[in-house]
């Protein structure tokens, strides 16, 4: 039985996350919304009797999960992209939940107020937020995952372990999600982190994730989504 990703159509969200893991595992899944429009997709956030708080979440059989590490927790052992040993498991969670929090403060550089308020009218107040993140914390973020690349026993090639994980395909997408919108920090923070660069380069080589980008699964970045480029805000 495919997997059932539910997710925004029109936008890369946190979903891409997800996908990711599912389209390097050349996994079954049907990316609902983006075949049968958004109506299923709000419906099931009323799902009884454990609803999801918001997309993406993931149907697997009877079983419907909400929160992107949530999902990738349960995927990562199925889909053979996390260690077998529970500090491995662990451990992936962990530097995950760290990439959502880069995500979250992504997110937040553009709309610092309200998510319900459009840019424009935040715009003064995003410039204040988006010049500590570019500053301080892209570089706190990216110097951190280079500290995990470079202790990790096993070789700086993967983040945990000998071979990749889901953490190593989150990291690539928050790399591009970083210099989409960022493109000049973000350049200047890759400077100094040249692990997560040639991780980010070896996830880009993955064939199947090279068959992914290049298809028209993979939503371009824009203005709706998390990542949003407003030049303004890159200093």
């Amino acid at each position: 039985m495919a997997y059932e990703l539910h997710d925004w159509p029109l936008i890369q969200g946190r979903g891409e996350f997800v996908r990711l893991a599912l389209e390097e595992a050349g996994a079954a899944y049907v990316d609902v919304a983006r075949e049968d429009g958004i109506d299923g997709l709000v419906a099931g956030l009323d799902a009884p009797p454990r609803p999801p708080f918001a997309p993406p979440y993931l149907r697997d059989g009877d079983l419907v999960i909400g929160q992107t590490a949530a999902i990738l927790l349960h995927l990562g052992p199925r889909l053979g992209l996390v260690g077998e040993s529970e500090a491995d498991r662990i451990w992936t969670h962990q530097i995950q939940l760290t990439i959502a929090d880069a995500v979250a403060e992504a997110h937040d550089s553009h709309h610092p107020v309200a998510s319900a308020l459009y840019y424009e009218e935040q715009a003064t107040e995003a410039a204040r937020r988006a010049a500590d993140f570019r500053e301080n914390r892209i570089p706190k973020f990216l110097n951190w995952f280079e500290r995990v690349l470079s202790a990790n026993p096993a070789g700086p090639r993967h983040l945990v372990g000998t071979r990749l994980s889901y953490a190593d395909l989150s990291l690539f997408q928050l790399v591009e999600g970083l210099a989409y919108a960022f493109p000049q920090a973000a350049e200047r923070a890759l400077g100094s982190t040249p692990k997560v660069v040639a991780l980010h380069r070896l996830v880009a080589a993955r064939p199947r994730i090279v068959a992914y980008l290049a298809s028209d699964r993979r939503v371009p970045f824009n203005e709706d989504g998390i990542f949003r480029r407003y030049p303004e805000l890159d200093g």
